[in-house]
């Protein structure tokens, strides 16, 4: 019999100050099996009046056997539902508070591959926090039910024509199910990464 106990828990984040007065910032949420402080080093080329906060997955795990290099992940299949919930929950929680001594002009949402399904649940629940998504190279989450409407805000999907995870049939797919929902889709010349001048060259245009 499968019970649930409730309590609080402790969750890391990493940032990046804006070089000049932040007038703009940055959530990026990292993929599977990454560790945010290393994730955020992609972004250190990014506009410099950008803040960028990076938070980190809470299931940590090493990566191979019981020891050496650790990862971390949103969720897996194992009581899904609930890391789904606890997941906009603390990030709610957590962005609320960072903005209660921070203002910013926009607020700009990225979420990573396994972190693309994370931010895009995010995002629609909360849709008035953020001033654009962008899901780089991330299958659209298929429990979130796909707006009618396609959204007010410009929201993009960033993907390499060399990514490993999305062979060339479901990468035309994903792009048709992306535009299909109003998103800008941008395709680069490159693999399953973060190419930080296709990255710059995007938040100068928002």
């Amino acid at each position: 019999m499968s019970h649930r106990f409730k309590s609080s828990k402790t969750y890391r984040y990493f940032s990046i100050s804006a070089k000049e007065k932040p007038k703009n910032l940055l959530i990026t949420l990292h993929g599977y099996g990454q560790l945010a402080e290393f994730f955020l080093k992609k972004f250190n080329d990014c506009p410099k009046d950008y803040d960028i906060l990076a938070p980190e997955g809470p299931h940590r795990f090493y990566k191979s056997g019981y020891s050496g290099r650790v990862g971390a992940s949103w969720m897996t299949k194992e009581a899904r539902e609930d890391d789904i919930q606890d997941n906009l929950k603390w990030l709610n929680e957590w962005l609320v508070s960072h903005l209660q001594s921070n203002t910013y002009e926009k607020i700009v949402l990225l979420g990573f591959s396994q972190g693309g399904a994370t931010a895009a649940r995010w995002y629609y629940k909360n849709p008035s926090l953020f001033s654009n998504l962008i899901l780089w190279a991330s299958v659209f989450p298929p429990d979130i039910e796909k707006p009618s409407e396609k959204p007010r805000k410009k929201s993009y999907f960033v993907v390499g024509e060399n990514d490993a995870f999305l062979k060339e049939d479901l990468l035309d797919q994903e792009i048709k199910n992306y535009q299909g929902l109003g998103y800008q889709t941008i395709l680069f010349e490159g693999k399953h990464d973060i190419k930080s001048d296709t990255l710059n060259e995007l938040l100068k245009k928002l």
